[in-house]
């Protein structure tokens, strides 16, 4: 099969090995660096085409990160917090409820105080107060003596809530990376790197990157040791990864150093959850951030209040931090079970048909559901159907709830054309939140669905695999896998690569496991090359199990990933799908 042409359907998903790079680079580029065709192949196709460019990858500097200055308010940010610090003026570091928030607010507040005791922190509550700035946090900050606030991954719209806070003698410093709308809010400064009229040269930093961006600028304006705010980047990292924006530019470098804070010498309140994740410290990568660590702090701000993940994250006694993480933890229990419960709810409205849309999106509604978890259970039904979703509940007296959506489909442009029903809105192309009046509801409902209709093709409603490449077992050697493992961190825009490898069996071990036997560990052998034996794990994938376990051959599409455990490492595949050999078209 020619490689570009190579395309095959398993469980519903469709698998496209990318085209191959120009063969003259590749070639020139693996001669250079000395490393396998294979990986030059992953190098070029990331447009890293040359012994320097492979270097700056393969070692990211952090005297590659941008002059905050670059950005546009930063000076006038900065020498307003100077004058706050300088005059013992009381300080609001604001923050959302979520991972990208909290980090946010851990790491800013941390930072001032080093400076001043007149700080202090505010997270509004996912249920009275809703995401963003409230008008609550206001009147609080007033009837506190604020006279200056920092918001954090929030505040781009908030124009009216700036105003209300200006008319209350309180200045405001936004730090958002949202897109803003026509309009900015009228604050002392506003950072953004999607501003339109800022030129910063990386745009895509998360809330909390933004954040970082002030504290460097402030260090680097009044003379404070870049080397005192590494210890800063364990936040960025959980914050680069759980939002995920792209892994490229500023952020790599910055998740690249965050990861060897998280690993060799982490905050009390992450290495508690480190502790309680099961985690084995010293080896934590984005998946651990994404799966086990973002989660438990997402929780907080789920199931009880967010200014539980910002008393964590700032901790600095390990038994306070301890206490914190086992309350956090008990918080992602519950949150796991109601999540559950939830997602069985909403699959079965859609499958009786007692949805509010089926046919292009998938729209629930049930007024009783956890305000707090209808985001993973969209999520969940984007698994399960695989179609631009909305899930809503009803809190405070409005109809509420968070959606998601599908590769290539802009669900912010959909939720966009019905804003004229809507209270509020916010959030990026493939996640958002939304409020609207109960009144409202089914007009939403129709128009989303219509609207989506018209945008999403039959192709888009299938899910697709990127495969960057087809191996043989036998080159995955020590020093192949040593090599791969330097691309990480790994994230959007450098993402894991993804291999296929055909004609493959198990060695005869192969079994389930998990607490309902939905998964799979395998001993793979590709039949061409017997000798070669390779640990695999393949996650919700059980029910292929008879068809191996009677020593079919089948395909296989995968990443290779370290599995650390009991303080053992070894090599697996973490497979993403499985193709039984008639399949094959």
């Amino acid at each position: 099969m020619n490689r570009d042409k190579y395309a095959i359907m398993a469980k519903g998903c469709k698998w496209i090995v990318k085209e191959a790079s120009d063969p003259a680079k590749v070639e020139r580029l693996a001669t250079e660096v000395g490393i396998d065709k294979v990986l030059a192949e992953l190098l070029v196709a990331r447009g890293v085409e040359t012994f320097q460019q492979a270097m700056a990858f393969f070692r990211p500097k952090l005297e590659d990160l941008h002059d905050p200055f670059l950005m546009k308010d930063m000076d006038v940010a900065v020498e307003r917090l100077h004058r706050a610090v300088t005059n013992k003026e009381k300080i609001l570091v604001y923050g959302d409820y979520d991972v990208d928030g909290t980090t946010a607010v851990a790491l800013v507040y941390s930072f001032i105080k080093r400076f001043t005791d007149s700080v202090d922190f505010y997270i509004p509550d996912r249920y009275d107060e809703g995401y963003g700035v409230s008008f609550k946090s206001i009147d609080w900050a007033a009837e506190g003596s604020f006279s200056l606030i920092i918001t954090l991954d929030c505040g781009i719209k908030a124009i009216d809530k700036v105003e209300y806070a200006r008319e209350k003698g309180i200045d405001v410093i936004i730090c958002d990376h949202h897109l803003p709308e026509s309009s900015i809010p009228a604050a002392v400064a506003v950072l953004d790197p999607k501003r339109t009229d800022c030129t910063y040269p990386f745009d895509d930093l998360s809330g909390c990157g933004v954040g970082f961006k002030l504290v460097q600028a402030y260090s680097q304006r009044f003379g404070v040791a870049f080397e005192t705010l590494v210890p800063l980047l364990d936040l960025l990292v959980v914050s680069i990864a759980s939002d995920l924006v792209t892994m490229v530019g500023e952020n790599r470098v910055l998740a690249h150093y965050g990861l060897k804070v998280l690993n060799e010498n982490p905050r009390k309140g992450l290495l508690a959850l480190i502790t309680l994740s099961n985690l084995e410290p010293g080896h934590i990568t984005v998946d651990d951030i994404v799966f086990k660590i973002g989660p438990r702090i997402n929780a907080a701000g789920r199931m009880e209040t967010g200014r539980l993940a910002v008393d964590l994250l700032k901790s600095t006694e390990l038994a306070e931090a301890m206490a914190i993480g086992e309350k956090i933890n008990a918080n992602n229990n519950e949150r796991k079970n109601i999540d559950k419960e939830i997602t069985c709810e909403a699959i079965e409205m859609v499958r009786t048909g007692k949805c509010l849309a089926g046919k292009n999106a998938t729209i629930v509604y049930n007024p009783k559901w956890n305000k707090g978890v209808v985001g993973i259970v969209a999520s969940r039904l984007v698994e399960a159907f695989y179609k631009p979703t909305v899930v809503l509940t009803k809190s405070n007296g409005f109809v509420t709830g968070s959606a998601r959506s599908i590769s290539g489909f802009d669900l912010y442009e959909a939720i966009e054309s019905c804003s004229d029903l809507l209270e509020n809105f916010g959030g990026h192309v493939y996640a958002a939140g939304l409020t609207m009046k109960e009144e409202n509801l089914a007009e939403f409902a129709r128009r989303m669905d219509e609207f989506i209709a018209g945008k999403v093709t039959d192709e888009m409603l299938t899910p697709v695999i990127d495969v960057d490449v087809k191996l043989d077992f036998a080159q995955i050697t020590p020093k192949f896998f040593r090599i791969l493992k330097q691309f990480q961190p790994f994230g959007p825009g450098n993402t894991n690569p993804i291999f296929v490898t055909e004609n493959v069996y198990d060695a005869g071990n192969g079994r389930k496991v998990g607490a309902d036997g939905v998964h799979m560990k395998l001993d793979l052998i590709q039949e061409s090359q017997p000798y070669h034996q390779i640990a695999a794990i393949a996650f919700n994938m059980a029910h292929f199990y008879d068809y191996i376990k009677e020593g079919n051959p089948f395909d296989v599409c995968y990443a290779i990933v370290e599995n650390y455990y009991r303080g053992s490492s070894s090599l697996q595949l973490r497979v993403r799908d499985i193709r039984e050999r008639e399949d094959i078209i």
